[in-house]
C-alpha cells in the first residue's frame, strides 16, 4: 500500500511573485510567499526552485597569520578570525593555497577578483566576464535585476564586467539602492516618500491597510514571513533615515587649518552591513539572483571603531611595515569584516523559505585580491565559501608555493546555480574535494 499524500490545495488567493503592496503611487515589493505558487500543501520545492550568489571582495585583503587555520581537513583548529564565524563552521568552507593564475599586479587585480583575467597591470590589459555576469546572461531574465552591482566607499573598482570587458559601475550609496529595489513610482512619488522616510514615516505605513487585509488572508507561514520581512524592511528604513540627516546637518565652525575630512563614525563598517542588509532582501524579494559587493578600502581614511580609534588610513594600515601597532589596528578592521559576515549568514540561515534557511539556496563568496596587502601579492588569497547546498565544514587546504586555481571553485558554483558549465577563465575543471549537499 502506497504512503498517503497531503491533497494539492489550490490557494484562495493566487498572488503574483511580482505582487507590489501599493499606495499613493508607491509600490512595495513582497517576499516569496506561499501563496505566490499555484499550489499549496506539503509538495517538494520545485527542481528549479531559486539559487543564489553573492561575491564579496575585501580589496585589502585579511591579515593571512590571523585568517589561515594552521591544519586541514574537517577538524581544523580556527584561526582567531574564523573564530568569529564560529557558529556558523557547519555552513562554510575556507580554502588556502588557491589564486588565480598569471593574475598579478598588486592593486588592480581587485578588478579580476570574478574574472580571473590575466596581467591586469600590463598596458594591453583587457578585463573579461565576471562570473555573476555568466550568470546573468543564463538566468537573469528570471528576476527583475539581471544581476547587482555594489560597492563601498567606490564609484570606479567594479567586481562585474560584460563580456565585451566593460566595467558594471557598482552603486555605493544605499538609499539609492533601496529606491531602485523596493520602491515603484514615478520619479516624483518616489521622491515624495523618500522625504517622508527622512521625517520618520514609513513605507510601511502607506500600505497598511492592504498589509493587513493581505495578512488575514495568508497561511501561518506566510504570515510569519511577512512580519519578518516587514520588519527587516522598517529596519533599513530607520538606518538609511539616520545617515541621511548627517547630510543635512550643518558643520561646525572651526577657526582651525582644514584637515583631511575623516569618514564619519564608523561609517564604513556601516555601510557595510546596510549593503549586506540589502543584498538579503534583494534576495529575499527574489528581485535578483546574482550580487557583487566591491569594499574598497584603499581611499578609506581613519575609522572610528566602536572599541578603539584608529589613527592612520585603512589603505597605510594595510601596508603596514610590520608595525605591530598599524597590525593591531588593521586586525581590528579585520574583525569587524568576520563579525559583519557572521552576522550576514546569521540572518540568511533566520530568513526563511519554502520552511528551509535562505542560505541554503545562497553562496556567499568572501575573499581578497591580495594574500598580502603589505607585499602586493595575489597568491594564497584568503577566500570562504558559505551556504549553497555544498558540504561544509572543512579546511581545503593546497600548496602554498604553486597554489590550486581559484577558477575552478567558480566552474562549482556556476553547477550549483544550475548553469552547465566546464569551464571558466582559466579553470581546469570543477573544484576538487568540494560537493554538494544534496
Amino acid at each position: 500500500m502506497k504512503p498517503s499524500r497531503a491533497p494539492y490545495v489550490a490557494s484562495r488567493i493566487p498572488l503574483s511573485r511580482r505582487a507590489f503592496l501599493r499606495s499613493a503611487g508607491i509600490g512595495l515589493s513582497l517576499p516569496l510567499l506561499q501563496a505566490m505558487s499555484p499550489v499549496l500543501g506539503r509538495a517538494a520545492p520545485a527542481p528549479g526552485a531559486p539559487r543564489r550568489m553573492l561575491a564579496i571582495c575585501n580589496n585589502l585583503g585579511l591579515l593571512a597569520d590571523q585568517f589561515f587555520p594552521t591544519d586541514a581537513g574537517a577538524g581544523y583548529t580556527a584561526s582567531p578570525y574564523l573564530r568569529l564565524l564560529g557558529e556558523h563552521r557547519a555552513d562554510f568552507s575556507v580554502f588556502s593555497g588557491v589564486s588565480h593564475p598569471n593574475v598579478d599586479g598588486g592593486h588592480p587585480a581587485d578588478v579580476c577578483f570574478l574574472t580571473a583575467a590575466p596581467h591586469p597591470g600590463s598596458s594591453s590589459f583587457r578585463n573579461t566576464i565576471s562570473l555573476d555576469q555568466v550568470i546573468a546572461e543564463q538566468i537573469g531574465t528570471l528576476t527583475r535585476f539581471p544581476s547587482l552591482t555594489l560597492g563601498v566607499n567606490t564609484r570606479t573598482r567594479s567586481l562585474s564586467w560584460t563580456g565585451s570587458g566593460v566595467a558594471i559601475p557598482p552603486e555605493d550609496k544605499a538609499a539609492d539602492v533601496f529606491r531602485q529595489l523596493f520602491l515603484q513610482g514615478s520619479a516624483a512619488e518616489v521622491t515624495a516618500q523618500l522625504r517622508r522616510l527622512d521625517t520618520g514615516r514609513s513605507i510601511l505605513d502607506a500600505v497598511a491597510g492592504q498589509a493587513s487585509a493581505l495578512r488575514r488572508d495568508l497561511p501561518a507561514p506566510d504570515r510569519e514571513r511577512l512580519d519578518q520581512y516587514f520588519t527587516s524592511v522598517r529596519e533599513l528604513e530607520q538606518r538609511l533615515q539616520a545617515s541621511r540627516g548627517w547630510e543635512q546637518r550643518p558643520k561646525p565652525a572651526v577657526s582651525v587649518p582644514v584637515p583631511i575630512d575623516p569618514a564619519n563614525p564608523a561609517a564604513y563598517m556601516e555601510k557595510v552591513r546596510v549593503m549586506y542588509d540589502l543584498a538579503r532582501l534583494a534576495f529575499e524579494t527574489d528581485s535578483t539572483r546574482a550580487i557583487t559587493l566591491m569594499l574598497d578600502g584603499v581611499s578609506t581614511p581613519a575609522l572610528e571603531l566602536a572599541e578603539a580609534t584608529l589613527t592612520d588610513g585603512y589603505h597605510n594600515l594595510s601596508h603596514h611595515g610590520k608595525s605591530e601597532k598599524k597590525r593591531g589596528e588593521l586586525r581590528r578592521i579585520d574583525e569587524w569584516h568576520m563579525r559583519l559576515l557572521a552576522k550576514l549568514l546569521t540572518d540568511l540561515k533566520e530568513t526563511r523559505e519554502d520552511g528551509g534557511p535562505l542560505l541554503d539556496r545562497t553562496m556567499v563568496l568572501y575573499g581578497s585580491n591580495f594574500g598580502d596587502a603589505n607585499a602586493h601579492t595575489c597568491f594564497n588569497l584568503p577566500t570562504v565559501l558559505a551556504g549553497g547546498g555544498f558540504r561544509h565544514g572543512r579546511h581545503h587546504a593546497f600548496n602554498t608555493a604553486h597554489n590550486y586555481p581559484l577558477p575552478n571553485l567558480f566552474v562549482s558554483m556556476l553547477q550549483r546555480m544550475g548553469i552547465p558549465a566546464e569551464r571558466f577563465a582559466s579553470s581546469t575543471g570543477t573544484f576538487r574535494g568540494l560537493e554538494f549537499a544534496g
